[in-house]
C-alpha cells in the first residue's frame, strides 16, 4: 500500500488527536477547517467540538504559564514575535487591573481583538488567579468554538454544493477569505488600541 494511502488511514483513525494538537498551535483555522469536514461527514460532532476545545485550553494554560514563570525575561526577549512589546504590556497590565473578569471572557470570545496572545500571557504576568482564569477561558472557548465551527459548517454546505471543478478554488478562497478576516481584524483592532 503506497505511503499516502496509510497517511490518509493513520489520518483518519487518529482524526481527533490530530484536531487536538493542531488546535494548540493554531485554534481558529483549525476550528473552522474542522466544521468544513465534519459537514462533509468525516468527524462526528461532540469528539470534535471537545478536542477542539481541549486544545485551545491546553494552549490558553500554556500561555498563562509562560507569563507567571518567565514573563518579563520573555517579553524582553521574543515579546516582538509576538506582538507583545513593553507598549502592549503596559496597556494590558493597566486595564487587567481595572477590567480582569471582562477582559478574560471578552478576550476569549473574540479573539482578544488581535492582543490574544498578549491577553493570555499578561493574565498569567499579572498573576490572575488560575481557577479564575481557567473557568473563563473555559467557557469563553466553548462559545468560541461553537461559532467558529458553525462557520466552517455552513462553508461546508456551500462546498457540497459546487461541481467539482470549483471544489478546490473555493478551498483556496476560503481558507484566504478567513486567514485574510482573521488578520484583518487582529490588525485593526490592535492599531485602534494602541491609538487609544
Amino acid at each position: 500500500m503506497p505511503f499516502f494511502q496509510h497517511f490518509l488511514q493513520g489520518l483518519s483513525y487518529y482524526r481527533y488527536l490530530v484536531v487536538f494538537l493542531l488546535s494548540i498551535v493554531e485554534g481558529p483555522m483549525v476550528m473552522v477547517a474542522s466544521g468544513i469536514l465534519l459537514r462533509l461527514g468525516f468527524f462526528y460532532f461532540w469528539p470534535v467540538y471537545l478536542a477542539l476545545m481541549l486544545g485551545d485550553f491546553v494552549a490558553d494554560l500554556a500561555w498563562y504559564g509562560l507569563g507567571h514563570y518567565g514573563g518579563r525575561r520573555f517579553v524582553t526577549s521574543f515579546g516582538k514575535y509576538f506582538s507583545i512589546t513593553p507598549k502592549v504590556l503596559a496597556k494590558l497590565e493597566y486595564f487587567f487591573k481595572k477590567h480582569q473578569d471582562k477582559i478574560l471572557i471578552i478576550s476569549k470570545i473574540t479573539m482578544g481583538f488581535g492582543f490574544a496572545v498578549a491577553t493570555l500571557f499578561t493574565a498569567g504576568l499579572v498573576r490572575v488567579n488560575l481557577k479564575k482564569y481557567a473557568l473563563f477561558n473555559f467557557l469563553g472557548g466553548f462559545i468560541w468554538t461553537g461559532i467558529l465551527l458553525s462557520a466552517g459548517y455552513f462553508f461546508g454546505q456551500l462546498y457540497t454544493l459546487l461541481g467539482k471543478g470549483f471544489k478546490i478554488a473555493f478551498i483556496v478562497f476560503l481558507v484566504t477569505l478567513v486567514s485574510g478576516a482573521l488578520y484583518g481584524a487582529g490588525k485593526y483592532f490592535k492599531k485602534r488600541m494602541l491609538k487609544d
